[in-house]
């Protein structure tokens, strides 16, 4: 997998799989930032900082995780003090021990947590395609990988990468042969779903839209499995 690499991390590990991660990290302040070190563990997550910085988290308070090469970001359920409506949320910067995380991570989280992260879209069958992925502002370029066990979007394009479980899916959609959307339970603002829409470089038949749209379908337990 390409994630990033580790500088300063401790991987706690059992037979297989780690079951702990602490590392340092910055947390970024309305003004100015702080040092301490960030722990993930099978119980939540904590950041030990200077004095007020301080917090943990068990994963039930966490209303979404999102995990990045050179970043985290809590989303919690507190109300937030600056931006009344909104909830709070912690961002964490500096060098994450990524490919780590993600397997430590994704049997804890559910839909809660966004993988912004280029993994492998593993076992067959699977669909590769070269897309453009579209923004509001600026979009990116780069390759959308729909596999047997996850999709991924690839991209140079710094924190747009993205590895979904299929349960990480809501749904897929299609207006033609050269577009195809892929709307994701990632909160975006004050939405609980995030779409991402994708231009497609080369054209998508029907019948390669309809397998995608009924592997989708079968793995979330939306229809039986043929």
């Amino acid at each position: 997998m390409a994630f990033g690499k580790t500088a300063g991390c401790l991987i706690l590990a059992g037979a297989a799989i780690a079951s702990a991660a602490q590392f340092p990290m910055r947390h970024e302040h309305w003004r100015g930032h702080c040092d301490g070190v960030l722990t993930v563990d099978e119980k939540g997550v904590s950041f030990a900082g200077p004095q007020k910085y301080s917090w943990s988290w068990q994963y039930r308070d966490i209303q979404q995780l999102k995990l990045s090469p050179d970043e985290v970001s809590v989303v919690t359920y507190e109300d937030s003090k600056l931006m009344p409506g909104r909830d709070r949320s912690y961002r964490f910067t500096g060098s994450v021990p990524a490919a780590e995380l993600y397997a430590l991570l994704k049997d804890r989280l559910d839909q809660r947590f966004v993988a912004a992260l280029d993994g492998d879209a593993t076992s067959l069958p699977a669909w590769t395609f070269p897309v453009k992925l579209l923004g509001h502002v600026k979009g990116s370029e780069g390759t959308l990988t729909i596999g047997g066990d996850t999709v991924v979007y690839s991209t140079a394009a710094k924190d747009a990468s993205r590895t979904w479980r299929y349960s990480d899916i809501d749904n897929v959609s299609s207006s033609g042969p050269f577009e195809l959307t892929v709307t994701t339970f990632e909160h975006e603002a004050s939405l609980d779903r995030r779409s991402f829409h994708f231009a497609l470089k080369e054209r998508i038949s029907e019948a390669t839209y309809n397998a995608i749209w009924l592997q989708l379908q079968e793995k979330n337990g939306k229809i039986e499995a043929r």
